[in-house]
This record gives C-alpha cells, structure tokens and sequence, in this order.
C-alpha cells in the first residue's frame, strides 16, 4: 500500500446543462434564443453552471495540496483505467456516482454536492469546501465506507457490463421485445416493453416507478385499491429485484414470470428472440450500451464486486 501521499486521486466531472448547449448550438447567444424560444429561464442554466465551475474550482485548489490527482470528464469512464490504490471523488449529481462506481472495483468513491440548494444529493455528502479537512480520512483509510451492491450481466462472449441502479433489456426503441426468461426452473417466452433489474440502491429509482404504476393500474382495473406500501431495499443485500414491462400474453408468449428476486446463488438468464435494436445498457446511460439481438444470450447475476461509498 502506497503512503497516504503518493496514492491518486481521481476527479470525475460532468458538463452542465449550458455546456452540453453550446456543443448542440455553438455561442452563448443560439443557445440563449433555444431555450427562451421553449419559455424556459436562461438564467437558471447560467446560475447552475457558474455554481458548478465554482465547486470544481474548490475541489481542484483541495487537490493540489495533495499533490497526485487527476481530473476527467464522466464521458471518458468507460476507457479509463482506474489504479489499485486510487481514491476517487465525483462531483455530483447523483448520477455522476452510480456512473462512475460501476467502473471501480473496490476503490472508495465520495460524491460531492456541487449546489446543495439544488440538488438534494442522496449519495453526495460532502461539500466543495469540505474536501481539504476530509481528504487525509479517506487517503488513510479511516473514512467510513458503506457497501453497495452491483448487477453483473455476463454474456457467453465474455462481454460485462456492471449496474449500480438497474439494468435495462429490451429493445433500442419503443417496440416490443421478444426473449426467453429463465429463473431456476421456470422459464418462458416473453413479448414485452423490457425488464428492468434493480440493485438495492436502485429499487427507489426506476423500479419503484414500474411498481408503482403497476399497482396503479392494478387498482383501476379491480375498482378497488390496492394495499401497498413500498420501501426501497438495503443497498447492500445481496439480491437483484427483476420486473417485466407491459407483458403482452398471447398464443406465442406468456405472462407469468413478470417479476422476482434473484440472490446471489442464481442468475435470470435471458435469451433474445429480436433480429435487430436489442439492448442492454445500465444506469440509465443508453449510449453505453451492448447489442442484444436474436441467439445473444446473458446471464445477470448478484456482482462479487461491491461498490465502496464513503459516508
């Protein structure tokens, strides 16, 4: 183990709404007249993004009192080699890191709220200004970390893909997705809008809206409501939560194994039927996505490695 000194640290960043504008238009001015042009305020994209450069500014002056560290773009995560000993830090939002933990694999990871005003930051707990009094903690290995879960989906060419939130498997647009579902023993083909399987620290992501609107549905239909309290999963336990959506039953396909849980023993392996547009992708971020099309099979499981959160 390298001395507390000589470890790196990581800065993973984000481009605000503003930045992402001006690739799309090219001046401040195009840019301005889009979003005015929506009735939207100019001005907000302006205040985040000055909020954010000021964070990040906080942030790099913390570092370079350290000495060793590096700063990359959250669009460079996926070709990036993170080393052994690194110590890595996102500057939020939330999603910056559930993005960039599913590329670690084990190294501590802490999220910084750039704008606490702004965003409520669930996996942001420190501040800019933090940084320099709460560093020495983490270099030494003293920092309290708390275990998060991940997915795995493992196809027979040795592809890998990690989720920290959820995985999406379907198709690349809105059309219906043809597969074959296996968990243990029972197995069936499916016509479906996708499945979506969740870790933990994602159940109150996108599966809580899945089962929420399910329920929704369920007590229009009966005339009657539906008694259903959700809680969200420990971001630790060992098990996957699976839900299929808008399964369409027919001649050809069924409807049964729409949804279940997936511990770390087994895995739902899943077997697509679709000649063209299937995918897999994680974390929401579609453009980081596998192709899924007919004869792929994938095999998602509980991940042995853990996501590393500092508290």
């Amino acid at each position: 183990m390298p001395r507390p000194g000589e470890r790196k640290v990581i800065l993973v960043t984000r481009r605000s709404r503003l930045e992402d504008l001006l690739v799309r238009f090219n001046t401040p001015d195009q840019a301005r007249f889009y979003v005015e042009h929506l009735g939207a305020d100019f001005g907000d994209y302006v205040a985040e993004h000055e909020t954010y450069q000021q964070a990040r500014r906080t942030v790099v002056h913390a570092l370079e009192a350290h000495g060793r560290f590096q700063v990359i773009d959250r669009a460079f995560l996926p070709n990036f080699l993170f080393g052994e000993h690194d110590v890595v830090l996102a500057l939020g939002q939330d999603g910056v890191v559930a993005n960039t933990m599913k590329y670690l694999d084990g190294q501590p990871l802490a999220g910084i709220n750039p704008d606490p005003k702004r965003w409520d930051g669930v996996l942001l707990p420190w501040e800019p200004r933090a940084v320099t009094s709460a560093l020495p903690a983490l270099l030494e290995d003293r920092a309290r970390l708390r275990d998060v879960t991940m997915g795995e989906a493992r196809f027979a060419d040795g592809q890998v893909l990690y989720a920290v939130n959820d995985f999406f498997v379907g198709p690349k647009s809105h059309t219906s997705a043809r597969y074959e579902l296996r968990l243990n023993d029972l197995k069936e083909v499916q016509s479906s809008s996708g499945i979506i399987v969740s870790t933990g620290l994602g159940s109150t992501g996108w599966m809580r809206s899945v089962i929420t609107g399910s329920c929704a549905v369920a007590a229009e239909v009966a005339h009657r409501p539906v008694s259903w309290k959700f809680r969200g999963r420990a971001w630790d336990e060992r098990a996957l939560q699976f839900a299929v959506r808008e399964p369409f039953p027919s001649r050809s396909t069924q409807a049964t194994l729409v949804s279940g849980s997936v511990n770390e023993r087994e895995a739902l392996v899943v077997t697509s039927l679709m000649a063209e547009n299937g995918v897999i992708f994680s974390d929401g971020i579609e453009a980081d996505f596998l192709g899924f099309n007919a004869g792929t099979t994938v095999e998602i499981r509980v991940a042995q490695r853990m996501g590393k959160l500092v508290q």
